[in-house]
């Protein structure tokens, strides 16, 4: 018989333990080391490439965790960059009331009207005379100087006026007339009237009762001829509080006055319009006294 016949071929692709065995090798116990170290090296050449397929796995789940937490720490609830820290009601322990004092509410008193002053005798208790009214030795208005010359004040009211006035004011309780005369230049001469009340009803129904026959006795005096006595000249009335104003203007040497002196007008609406902030000045200053007590 020859050599091998009847024995089982040997299988390279096996591990030895698998091997068939030849007729004179023994059937002990012994280890087969070949075939454990097979296995071993099998064994181990999965474990790698399980490592390195869950590493992979785990790489791309860890790095989409880091960019959805980077989104969420970096947006606000509308989509916007937050660039700003939150307010201190949303942090631990703030609290905007507690940042803001409260104080009871407040107002200050309403002021005083000046018109209140000088519309009754009995508030309007400050000093009148011609001088306190019509203060310093000339005024300048609309940058035009006047100068002050005569100046009287008469409790009888009817013997400073002419025409329809006198019954104007003695009907409606005139208590006093003052007069001063201002010049200016051109020749102009005017003098301004005021006629005191007792109350604003009083002297307004005196203004109401006049018209243009009333007219203001014109003041010379100081330097100042007598005018607007015989010659023609201009006349306004007003009143504010207890108060009528009157003005009278011309020239002092008597010429009369037309439509074309327009000096003449200018003069007399400069000082009536003195004579009105002069009485509401004397309101205020009575209001701002009353005020600070």
């Amino acid at each position: 018989m020859s050599y091998g016949q009847g024995e089982p071929p040997w299988d390279p692709w096996k591990p030895g333990s698998q091997q068939p065995q030849w007729g004179n090798q023994s059937t002990s116990d012994t280890p087969d080391w070949a075939a454990l170290a097979d296995a071993s090296a099998s064994r181990n050449k999965r474990r790698r490439l399980l490592l390195i397929v869950g590493g992979a796995v785990a790489t791309v789940a860890v790095g989409t965790a880091v960019a959805i937490a980077v989104v969420s720490a970096n947006s606000g609830s509308d989509g916007k960059p937050t660039n700003s820290l939150p307010g201190s009601a949303d942090l631990p322990g703030g609290s905007t009331s507690a940042a803001e004092p409260s104080f009871d509410p407040t107002s200050a008193p309403p002021p005083l009207d000046p018109l209140e002053f000088i519309s009754s005798a009995k508030k309007d208790k400050a000093a009148l005379s011609p001088d306190t009214l019509f203060p310093g030795s000339q005024v300048t208005l609309n940058e035009r100087v006047y100068t002050k010359h005569a100046r009287s004040s008469t409790t009888d009211c009817a013997s400073a006026v002419r025409g329809t006035l006198p019954k104007a004011l003695t009907a409606n309780g005139c208590t006093r007339v003052m007069r001063v005369t201002y010049t200016t230049k051109g020749g102009v001469a005017v003098t301004v009237g005021v006629a005191v009340f007792d109350t604003a009803d009083d002297a307004t129904k005196a203004r109401k009762a006049t018209d243009d026959k009333s007219i203001l006795t014109s003041l010379p005096g100081s330097g100042i001829d007598p005018f607007c006595r015989t010659s023609v000249c201009r006349t306004t009335r007003n009143s504010v509080g207890r108060y009528a104003y009157f003005t009278l203007g011309g020239f002092s040497g008597g010429k009369d006055v037309t439509t074309k002196d327009t000096k003449v007008f200018t003069a007399g609406d400069d000082l009536a319009e003195y004579t009105f902030r002069q009485i509401h000045r004397r309101g205020e200053s009575q209001a701002s006294a009353a005020a600070s007590k």
